[in-house]
């Protein structure tokens, strides 16, 4: 069986790109210099003739690549029962559980979203890596919820522009400690850096460094004994937006591991747990949540490619789902 071929067009924001500059943006697990090995053996043609890498492309212009060598491998499909909630050519959108990271840092090498999304993805190529996962945003590894893949270079490139630019509309779910006094409100206080703290933490308080404007809106969707199910719309898009704003004014989320009321640090953050004593006894505390209560459950965006205005949901997980009944059971 012969290598496969694949035909790529040139879109009009690439005209005038050299071959190599529209080749790597295609194929993006392929390095430069596979590249130009599958140019020297004549494997790179435009109207069935070699092409020379250096060449400048026209808009609507095809571009074959006979398929000689496979993509390097950037991250090891490994398999994972994805709740895929949305899906075509362009992009994708799946439910992360909480748990997991989106991509590899430190000694965490695998195990990721990418990872998992490498397999679900070589499952439609004709060479497996042909497409690299292009997560477009990311969330806390403990937060659940709606997260968004490009396909191709052109959607993450538009999607990557969306959320740049504040053309997103998001929806958390997050369940607060105390009874927020008000139905609905806005949090307006500017993020920084926080000057303390074992973690790269960030902070709402007058001593944060390098303070950045943030809000958040929010709305109550149910009053729950000690909690408050609330609706959470950022507006911006700081680090740990969400967690920060709520523990600022008092309402810190249920389960949170780093922030505290009035903007305070718990002690785990220091790394000053008493020897024997688990974390997990000081998260659960009336919900039974091992992890802080925040789940994306929408994104509003245009479409990358079409420009039709996309509303993706996805469900919250079994473990915050429980949370609620348990206190909904409780309630007098």
């Amino acid at each position: 069986m012969s290598p496969p071929t694949i035909e790529l067009t040139v879109e009009p924001y690439q005209s005038g790109l050299r071959v190599d500059a529209f080749l790597a943006q295609q194929l993006r697990n392929y390095s430069i210099w596979k590249l130009q090995r599958l140019a020297r053996w004549g494997a790179i043609t435009s109207r069935h003739q070699p092409i020379d890498l250096l060449r400048r492309l026209s808009p609507g212009e095809t571009v074959s690549v006979q398929l000689l060598e496979p993509p390097e491998v950037v991250y090891e499909p490994e398999p994972f029962p994805l709740e895929v909630v949305f899906e075509d050519a362009w992009m994708l959108a799946v439910n992360k559980p909480p748990g997991i990271i989106a991509h590899p840092t430190g000694n965490m090498q695998s195990g990721t979203l990418c990872h998992y999304v490498q397999d679900y993805l070589d499952q439609q190529t004709v060479v497996p890596g042909l497409l690299r996962p292009g997560i477009v945003h990311r969330l806390d590894r403990e937060t659940s919820g709606v997260i968004l893949i490009a396909k191709t270079h052109l959607a993450h490139r538009n999607l990557v522009d969306a959320f740049e630019h504040s053309r997103v509309a998001k929806t958390y779910l997050a369940l607060v400690k105390g009874a927020l006094q008000a139905d609905s409100g806005t949090i307006d206080f500017p993020i920084g850096q926080a000057r303390k703290g074992a973690k790269v933490l960030m902070s709402a308080r007058g001593d944060a460094l390098d303070p950045k404007p943030a809000r958040t809106n929010w709305q109550v969707l149910r009053r729950l004994p000690g909690f408050t199910l609330v609706a959470a719309k950022p507006v911006t898009g700081r680090n740990h937006q969400i967690r920060v704003h709520f523990a600022a004014i008092g309402h810190p989320l249920a389960g949170d591991e780093f922030y505290a009321a009035q903007g305070e640090f718990l002690p785990a953050t220091r790394d000053s747990l008493e020897a024997g004593r688990r974390l997990s006894d000081i998260r659960c505390t009336g919900t039974g949540l091992a992890r802080h209560a925040l789940h994306a459950a929408q994104i509003e965006v245009a479409h990358p490619i079409t420009g039709v205005w996309l509303r993706i949901q996805a469900g919250p997980p079994a473990d915050l789902l429980s949370a609620i009944c348990r206190l909904v059971a409780a309630k007098p």
